[in-house]
């Protein structure tokens, strides 16, 4: 089995635990982390850019002069693609889709694949608990920088029970803060170091097994 280090609040190492290899031990799958990843970029995207075609620009469907005899080209609308003002061709339009179905097992499986290797490389880092002395953001800043991550970016989750903390937590630069049944792959990608307790630890354990 696979072993996590405890650490204490002054960033010491309090104890050793065995985790589950099915979770934590699993070997890497670069494609399946970047397939789930690019799914989770593509269902946040949103449609901006929109223009109008002829049929939705204003401006009246008549004729602006007769077809000969004026010396002029022949036009059939004011709202021909050809005019200032008129509508656009082949424009982007607000009705595309760019949302992946992502597979349960594929997300499920990509999440156990990031805590392994965030596992391997050292930057997971389970606490004992988060009973902070004072509930204050400087106490949570100091548990960081006793961790030595204060240059990085990290992610920091909680279970229910921690929600609390959440607060001290929220306004500290480079740190995301979330409850751990939202862990997902783009957060634990987008963040170098994830800390959790060893509650959020058992979460993930019973869940993911």
């Amino acid at each position: 089995m696979a072993k996590v280090k405890i650490y204490n609040l002054e960033g010491k190492i309090a104890e050793e635990m065995n985790v589950s290899d099915t979770v934590f031990g699993l070997a890497k799958n670069d494609d399946l982390v970047h397939q789930v990843a690019v799914a989770i970029y593509a269902n946040q995207r949103q449609v901006l850019a929109d223009t109008k075609t002829r049929g939705e620009r204003a401006g009246s469907g008549i004729k602006p002069w007769k077809q000969k005899g004026t010396g002029r080209a022949r036009v059939g609308s004011k709202r021909t693609p050809l005019w200032k003002k008129g509508g656009v061709v082949f424009g982007p339009s607000n009705d595309r889709n760019y949302k992946k179905k992502i597979n349960k097992k594929m997300n499920q499986k990509a999440i156990k694949l990031v805590l392994s290797g965030k596992l391997k490389d050292e930057q997971l880092f389970v606490m004992s608990d988060f009973n902070f002395s004072e509930k204050k953001t400087k106490k949570v800043a100091e548990m960081f920088s006793n961790l030595n991550i204060t240059n990085n970016r990290a992610l920091l989750a909680y279970v229910k029970e921690e929600r609390d903390k959440y607060l001290l937590s929220r306004n500290l630069k480079n740190v995301k803060s979330i409850l751990i049944e939202q862990l997902n792959v783009s957060d634990m990608l987008e963040n170098k170091h994830l800390v959790i307790s060893k509650e959020s630890l058992k979460y993930l354990e019973e869940k993911y097994k």
